[in-house]
């Protein structure tokens, strides 16, 4: 098992010899060398630099002008990166009567966020108790709700 290592070679037919063009007409590739005849691309150095259309305007010129990354969470693409959970201000829960519980699925019902992951954050004013379930909470929003009377459960 040892020595097998060395003796691997790539299966047959899977490696092809290079196509050596130009090297004269019994090789099947001689005379033009596949360029084709005459013209830019068929001139040593004849080849356009890439997105050259002929002289027209070019998309890349025709496209507006973006700087930096662009994808799925990049602010060029509509409004800042986005948050990796939904976030909820405190001042939002109000609308909760007192004592009851909060929770993701609550949050959605009420159509205060569509993240399936909750953060609470602490921007507002709290007035009652509230016993509220997510997934994180900042360390105003802990502080508040507890100061109400309620409870801030870490959901996993």
């Amino acid at each position: 098992m040892a020595g097998t290592i060395g003796r691997l070679k790539p299966a047959r037919g899977a490696r092809r010899p290079r196509r050596r063009v130009g090297r004269g007409h019994a090789s099947g590739a001689g005379n033009t060398a596949g360029r084709g005849h005459k013209g830019q691309k068929a001139r040593s150095g004849g080849q356009m630099r890439p997105g050259f259309e002929g002289g027209q305007l070019p998309l890349i010129k025709r496209v507006p002008y973006r700087r930096g990354i662009r994808g799925a969470g990049s602010n060029l693409t509509g409004g800042g990166p986005r948050p990796a959970m939904g976030e909820v201000n405190i001042g939002r829960l109000g609308a909760f009567p007192a004592g009851s519980e909060v929770t993701p699925e609550t949050l959605r019902q009420a159509k205060l966020l569509r993240a399936a992951r909750v953060k609470i954050l602490g921007d507002g004013e709290l007035g009652h108790a509230l016993v509220v379930r997510a997934h994180a909470f900042s360390a105003s929003a802990r502080k508040r709700i507890e100061a109400a009377g309620g409870r801030a459960e870490v959901l996993p």
